[in-house]
């Protein structure tokens, strides 16, 4: 059975609405809105067959959809202005796509005819969820003329209390027509009828537009009824929600003790590196004094000698050479003295450097430079 809707609406810049985004919605395309800095993206929409603008002979620039609404949206200025109008048509289910975009082509026409304006029409397949006979298609329209370089006047025909209603009834009956001749000319039986059913005193109840706000509602109220009749259904999906999230849970805590478990190795790494630098440096420090104690008993020593043979040498008696060699040989015994000492220190430094690197220190005077 066929079906008959045609439905107007504004938008208006006192709700908040935009020309722009409206546009970008219904063609499933991207739209920047210059006045609000806005880009409204709906490329991922689904359902859109196809989209047109249509435009009065000569203003070929309002071809760009981003161009015409932009330029609706700017020669508004008031705040409570009227910035764009919609006519929302049922195509019918009984006629194949292409037939269902002309007819909405001829309606679209129609308007930019009758009116001056630029109409964008935007064909939609029906949603997965509704009624797969809700082929319908959404017209947007300026409310001022189009003329070849711009936007021209506002038409008041629509707005007005004394010809708006007779304005929308002339449309409702043309859309009628329009679609009874594209049923008849594909030799489909079903007609459709503007005027309602009491207009025609037919005893029936007309049905009701849902709208997409509604049909949302109604749908969303079904699965609920739907989740009902299956009480075990939602209880299982809470269980398998709940056990997803505890196994996240328990992966993201395993990785962050294991984070932990690194973090404390690396410290415990950084401290023993600390405590052997500390050791070797002691050890450092303990060798460099070591030479040079080493160094200053060696100094001395030379000095003794030297002075003890020069005494000699000049002493005014000739002092024998038997004495000379006693002194010599105290002189040698001091020295021996000190190399010992020399090699009980060097000892104990290569046992330093044992325990700090485990490998003894090779045999040798101590090259390290004097604090």
């Amino acid at each position: 059975m066929a079906i008959y809707h045609l439905s107007a609406k504004t938008f208006s810049r006192a709700r908040a609405q935009s020309a722009v985004a409206a546009a970008a919605y219904r063609s499933g395309g991207v739209l920047y809105d210059v006045r609000t800095g806005t880009t409204h993206d709906y490329r991922r929409k689904a359902g859109i067959v196809a989209h047109f603008i249509l435009t009065p002979e000569g203003a070929e620039w309002a071809q760009d959809r981003n161009l015409l609404w932009n330029e609706a949206e700017s020669a508004e200025k008031r705040s409570n202005a009227t910035i764009a109008r919609e006519y929302e048509l049922a195509l019918p289910c009984e006629l194949d796509q292409g037939t269902r975009e002309e007819v909405a082509r001829e309606f679209a026409a129609e308007l930019v005819k009758r009116y001056g304006v630029a109409a964008d029409v935007a064909i939609h397949a029906p949603g997965r969820e509704g009624d797969n006979r809700n082929h319908h298609a959404h017209i947007l329209t300026t409310t001022r003329t189009v003329t070849a370089t711009s936007l021209g006047v506002k038409t008041r025909v629509l707005d007005s209390k004394q010809t708006g209603r007779a304005e929308i009834e002339h449309l409702r009956s043309v859309w009628a027509s329009q679609v009874n001749a594209a049923l008849e000319r594909h030799q489909v039986e079903e007609r459709v009828d503007h005027r309602s059913f009491a207009r025609r005193e037919i005893a029936k109840v007309a049905t009701v537009h849902v709208g997409v706000h509604a049909a949302a509602i109604e749908r969303k109220a079904k699965r609920e009824a739907e989740a009902e009749s299956r009480p075990y259904e939602p209880v299982t999906n809470r269980v398998r929600h709940n056990a997803k999230f505890m196994e996240g849970a328990r992966l993201a805590l395993k990785a962050l003790r294991m984070k932990g478990k690194a973090a404390l190795a690396l410290l415990q790494g950084y401290g023993e590196r600390q405590a052997a630098m500390r050791q070797t440096l002691e050890a450092e420090r303990v060798r460099q004094a070591v030479a040079r104690r080493t160094r200053a008993k060696d100094s001395d020593l030379s000095h003794l000698a030297d002075a003890t043979a020069t005494r000699i040498k000049g002493h005014p008696d000739n002092v024998s050479s038997s004495w000379f060699d006693k002194a010599m040989e105290q002189t040698n015994a001091r020295t021996k003295k000190r190399e010992a000492e020399k090699a009980e220190a060097e000892a104990r430094e290569r046992a330093i450097d044992q325990a700090i690197n485990g490998r003894p220190k090779t045999s040798g005077p101590s090259k390290g430079p004097g604090f």
